[in-house]
């Protein structure tokens, strides 16, 4: 810390908190110029880094938004069969209903839509409406148990991603981004994909919130440019915007030098991200080098760009080049109404590059340090929302008992963990909250989630707030 004794300035309180920022300012300065090794001292000095022997080195996140029904898709309920269109038993139902089904007359159960079948060696359940998927069982841990605070999607969707239903929290990427820096400088640590015309996630689900804003998750869209304003304008060459980073490096290191505040490298930081980034995602998002037969595994759809499985193939060329987490969202999965027609449209925009994406990472030796998940953000009731007819039907929001699959690195394959009522309505065996969850997937990243904390408006924040434990069942 420099104390400028050639003027003898005094210093203020705010002067010696600005300056007094854990040191990292000048290690970003010099990452400007030797990114690996002033990274490497950060991570040898304990600033960042995992705290134990990480399982996995990154995370996929498939985000099924809108929350898909685990009734129809992995909770096979034989007893929905032989009761359906009688009324849900009131000692089943309990007081947790949303406003629209408590207006409801009657709660008719419904049957799984389709047939359920045991898959591979494993005799995991899974439902007609993922064949692809279903192929994959014996990689496949499936979690029965989940069960989240709020019943409406926004609250519960941030509650999945920071742990919090209030926005303003990180997300669980920037935590992770914050927490073990980056394998690769030239892109972004966190990245997100979304599916063209059928997003369903928004900005606040990959903020940074009070982290910096280096820790943000910075989405590639599909088209000429994948991200936004990252392409010089026409008329400026490379070598001019080069000259024009260094001569502003030299002005912010000015700054740097009198007031030592840590948002000037930052932003430095990202000037000089952004200058990389215009050869490496250029490179990355060209799949046309792909063979056939990886565009044979992931269907015809990934040969167009935007689509869900155009995404995962581009999410497995992201972890190759050592991209830290890694989030996809596809939307449309709120079926309070035409579900029977809904539900398979949406299975099959993504059944075979789930699946595509678990295999191409297995056979590359990807998945041996990859953790993939596929879930929503709740579940869905096993009454009908609105009329039950023939051929149609709808489910209502559901928090106390939902289904994710995990493959990948940490966790147990062919496994599936807790279990539900006969009526698929409660937990009864080894119930999962999400900060549970939130803990174990940081846990497999060589996380300690109650270690890895940042301190913003005079306390000491963490993803899993002061909640979370382990599911160390789950884990290899």
């Amino acid at each position: 810390m420099h104390c400028h004794d050639h003027d003898h300035k005094p210093i203020t309180r705010r002067d010696f908190f600005t300056k007094a920022s854990l040191g990292l300012g000048a290690l970003s300065f010099a990452s400007l110029l030797n990114p690996a090794s002033a990274l490497g001292n950060a991570l040898a000095s304990g600033v960042r880094g995992p705290h134990f022997a990480p399982r996995a080195k990154r995370i996929i996140y498939l985000n099924m938004i809108g929350a898909p029904s685990q009734i129809d898709l992995f909770d096979y309920k034989p007893l929905l069969h032989k009761m359906h269109g009688q009324e849900l038993p009131d000692s089943v139902l309990g007081d947790r209903l949303t406003s629209t089904s408590a207006t409801q007359a009657t709660l008719p159960i419904v049957k799984g839509l389709v047939d359920f079948k045991q898959r591979g060696q494993s005799g995991m359940w899974m439902s007609d409406l993922l064949p692809y998927m279903s192929q994959t069982c014996d990689e496949l841990c499936m979690v029965k148990s989940m069960f989240t605070e709020s019943v409406q999607h926004e609250p519960a969707q941030m509650f999945t991603h920071t742990g919090s239903e209030i926005p303003g929290r990180p997300t669980f990427g920037s935590w992770v981004s914050y927490g073990l820096g980056t394998e690769n400088e030239n892109l972004p640590n966190y990245i997100v994909l979304m599916t063209k015309g059928n997003e369903g996630g928004f900005s606040r689900l990959y903020s940074s919130g009070f982290l910096p804003a280096e820790y943000q998750g910075v989405r590639f869209r599909s088209g000429k440019d994948a991200v936004l304003y990252l392409t010089n304008p026409p008329g400026v060459e490379e070598a001019t915007r080069r000259e024009q980073l260094d001569y502003l490096q030299k002005l912010q290191k000015n700054g740097y030098d009198e007031w030592e505040d840590p948002t000037i490298t930052a932003k430095m930081a990202q000037y000089e991200m952004a200058f990389r980034m215009q050869t490496s995602v250029p490179e990355v998002m060209n799949v046309e080098e792909e063979p056939d037969y990886i565009y044979e595994m992931y269907g015809e759809d990934s040969k167009k760009p935007g689509t869900f499985a155009a995404n995962c193939l581009l999410a497995r060329r992201l972890a190759e080049r050592g991209v830290r987490f890694i989030q996809l969202y596809h939307g449309g999965w709120d079926h309070h109404s035409n579900l029977p027609k809904g539900i398979r449209k949406r299975c099959q925009e993504v059944d075979q590059g789930s699946a595509a994406l678990i295999m191409d990472l297995k056979q590359r030796g990807l998945l041996e340090d990859t953790l993939v998940i596929w879930g929503g953000e709740f579940g869905r009731t096993s009454f009908s929302q609105g009329e039950l007819t023939k051929d149609n039907f709808g489910r209502d929001h559901h928090s106390d008992a939902f289904t994710i699959l995990m493959a990948g690195a940490g966790v147990k394959k062919g496994f599936t963990f807790g279990e539900t009522d006969d009526f698929g309505y409660h937990i009864t065996e080894n119930p999962v909250h999400i900060h549970d969850l939130n803990a174990t997937l940081m846990h497999i990243l060589g996380i300690d989630h109650e270690r890895l904390t940042y301190k913003f408006q005079g306390r000491r924040f963490r993803l899993t707030d002061v909640h979370g434990k382990v599911v160390k069942d789950i884990l290899t």
